[in-house]
């Protein structure tokens, strides 16, 4: 059911703002309020919630959607960015699947492209942390569908922590899909230590991994280690990614360079 009321109107208004917000990468208040036809202490109420929940920043007479260590870790805000590349990298992922098989997949707005296209596959088990992976998959009749429980994470939308690590290494997987904050010819990363025992647990959990990045996230470092290149079976990226780069990941692993068309 759609929602309606002013709950829902404060919704749509608010997605608005963060789109808008997304498409300039900063904002002012009065800008806002003339976008969307409500007063300015309504937008400075929408702005409040909206940093509080870490999809947007606050500054002074405004808000800015410059990437930030938490501001990247937010799901509201990596389901808007680079998705067609995102989506690029999920058609080519879905090459690895095949009718009965388990699959892992991580809380990465990647790994949720690639979940929009798994019913169309056949029989499959899918396990996953990522909340918004389960609403996707809970239809789907040919999928059998396992939650990782533990702490919820509002900024992530999954859930972490110590009892999620114990049920992730109870699994063991065909094919672990994941995607992280960046990575290095050699090395990939992630800004929160959490998430980097997460994702390595799952990593661990499949006898095969694919790690998806869109060309943003190469070339640069976080502050965690996550794990090295050589240490995933697939590397799958979207372009443009020097070409120095892509030669030396592809004498640690298989590389593939992913047209976004």
């Amino acid at each position: 059911m759609t929602p309606q009321g002013p709950r829902a109107n404060r919704q749509q208004r608010q997605r608005q703002i963060v789109d808008h917000v997304l498409d300039r990468g900063d904002a002012s208040a009065a800008e806002l309020s003339e976008l969307t036809g409500v007063s300015l202490m309504t937008i400075h109420r929408d702005i409040a919630e909206l940093a509080e929940r870490g999809i947007l920043r606050r500054y002074h007479g405004g808000v800015s959607a410059q990437p930030s260590t938490v501001f990247e870790s937010s799901s509201d805000y990596r389901l808007h960015a680079h998705t067609e590349a995102k989506n690029a990298l999920a058609k080519e992922a879905l090459s690895f699947v095949t009718p009965g098989m388990s699959l892992m997949l991580d809380d990465s707005t990647s790994a949720l492209a690639l979940a929009r296209l798994l019913p169309q596959v056949g029989p499959l088990t899918v396990v996953t942390n990522y909340r918004l992976i389960t609403e996707e998959l809970r239809d789907a009749e040919d999928i059998r569908l396992m939650c990782v429980g533990g702490e919820y994470s509002r900024t992530h939308d999954s859930w972490i922590g110590l009892p999620a690590l114990e049920m992730i290494a109870g699994f063991s997987v065909d094919l672990t899909v994941l995607s992280t904050s960046a990575m290095t010819a050699n090395m990939t990363y992630h800004q929160e230590q959490e998430m980097v025992a997460v994702k390595r647990g799952m990593r661990e959990a499949g006898a095969r991994s694919v790690l998806l990045m869109d060309n943003s996230k190469v070339g640069r470092s976080a502050l965690h280690r996550l794990a090295g290149v050589d240490s995933f079976d697939h590397v799958l990226l979207t372009g443009p990614v020097e070409e120095e780069l892509l030669s030396a990941m592809g004498k640690l692993t298989d590389v593939r360079l992913v047209d976004r068309a």
